[in-house]
């Protein structure tokens, strides 16, 4: 499989989240949704894992603690991003997700001491005013894009967390953080109950009833175990800031396009310039980033 090949879709399963969230309907409680999506993804990567890599899955005894962290972010980042897929516009979601390498750069500098450019506080600036173009907090929508922007706050907790941690998500570490993001959620289906997996939804477009747990099945295999098994199979053929740049403007736009042919979800129009304001300015932002690494990596320290 080629890299250009894996990455169209590893972006479409990415961006395929809103619309198995929104296919469930009210038939699975959100927190449940999470729980199986999870659950899934998990046995997903340990039947693909081993396959791909020849070797069977090795317990994380020398970072139980890493990989418990990074489960924990998971299941938060997912469960609240898949949430707020259930608040508004799948367009709304993956737009105000996107200011995460925003969010990277400030615990960067807060946590790992990495210093700002002056080129920033331009990009800054724009990302302010596709914000205040795409109105989070007018109409009805405002709590869920609120709910959206926590999860860019989240996803760059954990890309914090895992380069101060000089971590780099293999497959075998994937598994097991997957495996502990799917424990932690496991009390939803006391607290939220099983939901209504034996219902079969009607569509009469296609003339078939399928059970609501098929969609339960592709969130968790198709949009996350699939999607995070990709990202690590073609990291190790590309550089990772190639990838963050590729993935930060492709996968909202289909995303959105996906909201609008299968829900016919049109943004408003203040949506539409502001976010195209924060994918440009977050697609600029991880690039003076990236360039950063790439100038560090070429001029090493001298140092004694």
């Amino acid at each position: 499989m080629t890299v250009f090949l894996l990455l169209v879709l590893i972006t479409v399963s990415e961006a395929t989240i809103g619309v198995f969230v929104k296919l469930t309907g009210d038939a699975i409680p959100i927190q449940t949704l999470n729980f199986y999506a999870l659950s899934f993804a998990a046995a997903f990567l340990a039947l693909a894992i081993p396959r791909a890599t020849g070797r069977p899955l090795r317990f994380p005894r020398g970072n139980l603690k890493d990989t418990i962290i990074i489960g924990a972010l998971i299941a938060a980042q997912i469960s609240v991003f898949n949430y707020a897929m259930t608040l508004v516009p799948i367009a709304n979601a993956v737009v105000f997700w996107s200011v995460a390498p925003f969010f990277v750069f400030i615990f960067s500098a807060l946590f790992l001491g990495e210093p700002a450019k002056k080129s920033y506080v331009l990009i800054f600036g724009l990302a302010l005013v596709g914000i205040v173009l795409a109105r989070p907090l007018a109409g009805g929508d405002w709590f869920g894009n609120l709910v959206a922007l926590s999860t860019g706050a989240i996803y760059a907790a954990m890309v914090t967390w895992m380069r101060h941690e000089g971590r780099e998500e293999t497959g075998n570490d994937i598994f097991w953080s997957m495996a502990v993001a799917a424990i932690l959620l496991s009390p939803a289906l006391v607290l939220a109950g099983p939901g209504d997996v034996g219902r079969h939804v009607a569509y009469p477009a296609l003339g078939v009833s399928l059970p609501v747990m098929l969609w339960a099945a592709c969130l968790g295999i198709v949009s996350t175990g699939f999607a995070y098994f990709g990202i690590s199979l073609v990291l190790k053929q590309i550089n990772a800031n190639v990838y963050s740049l590729v993935d930060i403007i492709v996968s909202p736009v289909v995303a959105a396009s996906l909201g609008f042919l299968v829900f016919g979800e049109v943004p408003a129009r203040g949506m539409i310039m502001g976010g195209g304001l924060l994918l440009f300015s977050g697609f600029w932002l991880t690039r003076e980033m990236s360039r950063g690494k790439e100038n560090a990596a070429a001029h090493p320290c001298q140092c004694a």
